[in-house]
């Protein structure tokens, strides 16, 4: 059933952002008076399909991608015979070189505003709940084998990054941190302050699965919340509100720490000591195989939560959506200059699924949807035929010399994208189920 939920989420939202992607040069280019033969929302075969007017619309049985098909452009549909004929007046190819750059920059620009209009709406009707810094360095992190591997210790505290403050502890994990060259950490630890370089490759290590989630985090004093129902918590009289001060005699204030001490203890009896209304009650019981005793902790951490007017939504939204470009651009930079792993890195259709979960949560769905929507506005834009990004290098080469490429080179260059774009598919579905093994 989880994989059916991840399917489904990906596939909608795929088909949001690639229908209003291709609805954005649909509708430049009836602006500007062109001929849309056909709207596709996914790939041939063809599901279902209707034609008004001119165009015919349709949706496809793969719901990796879509299309317009513009009368009188060289695409990947590779209509020969209609460019050998002479040019119409609603062709792309008979309007000015400005109108077909508009046209070509129409679906970048709708997925950008897309993009913008979902980050937006999520933090005028979510806000922000958070941990500031200085409430987490009150008792500091736990350093998991990642953050321990480049130098971090449980118990320290990132009192800044590159000699600056930081306000959020959310901050010291974002892509802007990971993803720059020659960032480190301010530490204290103890009465000492140190720095803690970040290694260029360690955006690639938590980009793995098996890594997800452990790095770094808060250390969290807790009590015990709902404890379940047939648990080993409930057989021994654990209640909610207990405070677990020692497992079997180990001073346990941190649920890093209980935890820890719990899974050294696997089918053991063990003697837990807690502090139920001021006085310190002792309970025994065994400790399953599996490791779950069977309660939800309830974090003493003090959280704290911001919400926005709609203009300040309007700009911290419009932030949000820019900086996810940015991190892009740092990653594919980084891709390039061979200090991350491509396979390591990059993530095709089964890894997005993933992340999207096997349960349906709208605020991850729309959250996902607006990331996507302003990665797919960065990938179209670079100059690669076959996308956008070509069409818009060769449009502007035209604009600025005075000279439009010929036929015979864009047709050329359109096949060494579309080859060049399937390759990197290949690859990165390849890759996807690589890693699933």
């Amino acid at each position: 059933m989880e994989g059916i939920i991840m399917a489904a989420q990906i596939i909608l939202s795929l088909s949001i952002l690639v229908g209003l992607h291709e609805l954005g040069h649909l509708i430049a280019a009836k602006v500007f008076g062109m001929r849309v033969e056909k709207y596709s929302i996914g790939f041939p075969p063809k599901i279902f399909g209707f034609k008004y007017g001119d165009t015919e619309y349709s949706i496809g049985a793969i719901p990796l991608g879509g299309f317009v098909k513009i009368s009188g452009m060289i695409d990947e549909s590779m209509d020969k015979e209609a460019m050998k004929q002479p040019p119409k007046a609603y062709e792309f190819r008979s309007k000015p070189a400005w109108q077909r750059l508009i046209v070509m920059m129409g679906g970048i620009f709708v997925n950008v505003i897309t993009g913008i209009v979902i980050f937006v709406a999520l933090v005028y009707s979510y806000g922000e709940k958070f941990y500031t810094l200085e409430e987490v360095n009150k008792y500091g992190i736990v350093a998991h084998e990642i953050a321990r591997e480049i130098g971090l210790q449980t118990g320290d505290k990132i009192i800044g990054v590159n000699d600056r403050p930081v306000a959020r502890f959310s901050d010291l994990t974002g892509g802007a941190t990971l993803l720059g060259t020659g960032v480190y950490y301010n530490v204290l630890r103890g009465n000492e302050e140190i720095k803690i370089a970040i290694p260029d490759d360690l955006i690639e290590k938590l980009s793995d699965k098996k890594n997800a989630g452990l790095f770094i985090e808060p250390r969290l004093p807790f009590v015990v919340g709902q404890v379940s129902k047939g648990s080993e918590a409930e057989k021994i009289g654990l209640q909610e509100g207990d405070k677990i001060l020692a497992l079997n005699g180990v001073p346990v204030p941190y649920f890093d720490q209980f935890e820890a001490e719990k899974l050294r203890n696997i089918n053991e009896p063990f003697e837990l000591e807690v502090e139920r209304d001021g006085k310190t009650v002792v309970l025994q019981g065994t400790v399953p195989e599996d490791g779950i005793i069977g309660f939800m902790p309830v974090p003493l951490l003090q959280s704290s939560f911001e919400q926005y007017s709609f203009g300040q939504a309007l700009g911290k939204g419009t932030e949000r959506a820019f900086a996810a470009v940015w991190i892009n651009i740092k990653g594919l930079g980084k891709m390039i200059s061979g200090k991350i792993d491509p396979t390591k890195s990059m993530m095709g259709p089964i890894g997005i699924a993933q992340v999207f979960g096997g349960t349906w949560n709208w605020e991850r769905f729309w959250n996902l949807t607006g990331l996507l929507s302003m990665i797919l506005a960065f990938m179209n834009f670079l100059p690669i035929p076959a996308l956008d990004g070509g069409h818009v290098m060769f449009l502007t080469y035209e604009i600025v010399s005075g000279r439009a490429p010929g036929d015979k080179f864009l047709e050329i260059a359109q096949k060494a994208g579309m080859i060049f774009l399937l390759a990197l598919m290949a690859f990165v579905i390849g890759n996807d189920i690589f890693k699933l093994f």
